[in-house]
């Protein structure tokens, strides 16, 4: 039977969380979760590269149902993953999951108020129907990431490899290794590759903010054998949350301050000898872009160790033995990582219709972050550049759960955000504001629109998201409730 109540579209930490608010807020719902791979998981069963970790903290990424109970709150991939795949045995998720599904469209009918999901298995098209679409898919293509066109790269004799197709057998051992990027996983694989590599060099066009804090949190520690699991883990959630909009209000409020400190803590890591104007002082402002996140200074140490070396000049060409410079240099490599970025991608490329019309999403307004004009019965998470995706992620799936009790106690079958007749003239805003990286300025133009005032706003900020989601009314004008209807269909 493929007919559900609650259809949720990826199984990685975005549609496991959902699935347990669904669960405990709405327990007579039947649900099924549809996901792509062959494991749970996502990003964290995806990306197997050297070094995959976090880039924040696992007490804010964590779930704020499921405690973080390791010592390391900068964690590894597989314990991350370990984390998602307790989560989904102890709520029993797993069997939930229909793995192996590519969903590749979504049909809504106005006659029947239900969507028609087609997903591919084994090659082989299955059909699925349901009252109310979740899509956790995330923001980024699984089956490619973003390479840009180098010339000569044919040529080159060496290997080429992606961070998000990393080979399990690539030996890099004794190899000369140039990483190409200057992002968060540029700066994971640099210092994990070059503990065995001959030498590793990180060739970026521009320079990113780093900072370094230990891999450990001290008193999330401390408070973990003094207080309740739960006690400890809420206080600890709380003050990394309040840390967090700490420091980027300031870099909103004090960009030059924030810039000043951030580059004295890289030049007192690396030592008076080494350029931090040319390797580290990027031309724009803190949080302009993502802060790179490292632990323990382990970027730092393995630059001051010879083992490491930052390069930062753009590309002429790839040669036959490595990578031909604008300068003239030339970097010898045995192998090119390329850690150029994602491709993003909205809703999972999964093609959407409404009584048989596609829908245009760039011609959408977004409502709260979560829901788009004109479209019923759908949610998606989409999380936080500037904080931790699950804490964006969590207030998601707590308030698709609100909507949906809503429905069941005004009877009714379809939810719809609507422009009012005020919003009519709004001005258009980009889906994300005043973030200037690249994976993102590039595929801006292919996401709905924000406007300039609630709920038409997708505002990147948790405080104020908590009201606007957890606690605004739903009826505000703009959410549309259907006319009374047959109850959503409850599980036997």
């Amino acid at each position: 039977m493929n007919d559900f109540d609650v259809l949720i579209i990826g199984a990685g930490i975005s549609g496991i969380g959902a699935a347990y608010h669904l669960q405990e807020k709405c327990p007579r719902k039947s649900y099924a979760i549809l996901e792509g791979r062959q494991a749970l998981g996502g990003t964290w069963d995806l990306f197997r590269y050297p070094g995959i970790r976090s880039d924040s903290d696992m007490h804010t990424l964590g779930y704020n149902f499921k405690p973080w109970k390791e010592a390391k709150a900068i964690a590894d991939g597989p314990s991350i993953k370990k984390y998602l795949d307790e989560t989904a045995a102890e709520h029993d998720i797993a069997g939930k999951i229909r793995f192996g599904h590519q969903v590749k469209s979504a049909a809504w009918s106005s006659v029947d108020e239900r969507w028609t999901v087609i997903a591919e298995h084994e090659g082989a098209q299955q059909v699925y129907s349901c009252r109310f679409l979740q899509m956790c898919s995330g923001y980024y293509n699984y089956a490619e990431g973003y390479t840009p066109e180098f010339k000569g790269i044919e040529r080159f004799e060496g290997k080429v490899v992606h961070p998000q197709h990393w080979p399990e057998d690539l030996d890099y051992a004794g190899k000369d290794v140039v990483v190409i990027g200057s992002g968060a996983t540029a700066m994971t694989l640099v210092p994990s590759m070059a503990q065995t590599a001959a030498q590793v060099a990180m060739l970026q066009r521009s320079p990113t903010y780093v900072v370094s804090r230990p891999d450990e949190d001290k008193l999330a520690n401390w408070l973990r054998k003094w207080l309740p699991e739960r006690w400890a883990y809420g206080l600890t959630r709380f003050k990394n949350v309040q840390l967090q909009k700490y420091v980027y209000n300031r870099t909103r409020t004090q960009p030059e301050r924030v810039k000043k400190l951030l580059l004295k803590r890289v030049a007192d890591a690396l030592g008076p000898d080494f350029d931090v104007e040319k390797h580290f002082t990027p031309s724009y402002n803190p949080w302009d872009q993502r802060l790179c996140l490292i632990p323990n200074a382990d970027l730092f140490k393995s630059i001051r160790s010879g083992k490491t070396k930052v390069v930062t000049e753009t590309i002429d060409q790839i040669t036959e033995d490595g990578i031909l410079l604008n300068n003239g240099d030339l970097l010898r490599a045995d192998i090119i990582v390329t850690a150029t970025g994602l491709n993003l991608q909205l809703l999972g490329g999964t093609r959407f219709s409404i009584d048989g019309q596609p829908v245009d999403f760039p011609a959408t307004y977004t409502y709260k972050g979560m829901m788009y004009s004109d479209i019923p019965n759908l949610i998606q998470t989409f999380g936080y550049v500037n904080a931790s995706w699950t804490l964006r992620a969590d207030l998601t799936a707590e308030y698709a759960c609100r909507v949906i009790n809503r429905m069941d106690e005004l009877g009714v079958n379809t939810v719809t955000p609507r422009l009012r007749d005020e919003d009519q003239n709004m001005q258009p805003r980009p889906w994300i504001e005043d973030f200037s990286a690249g994976y993102m300025v590039r595929v801006m133009h292919l996401f709905p629109r924000q406007g300039d005032r609630d709920p038409w706003r997708n505002t990147q900020n948790y405080a104020l998201d908590k009201k606007l989601i957890r606690k605004a009314p739903l009826e505000d004008g703009a959410l549309i409730f259907g006319k009374a209807a047959a109850s959503i269909r409850s599980a036997a």
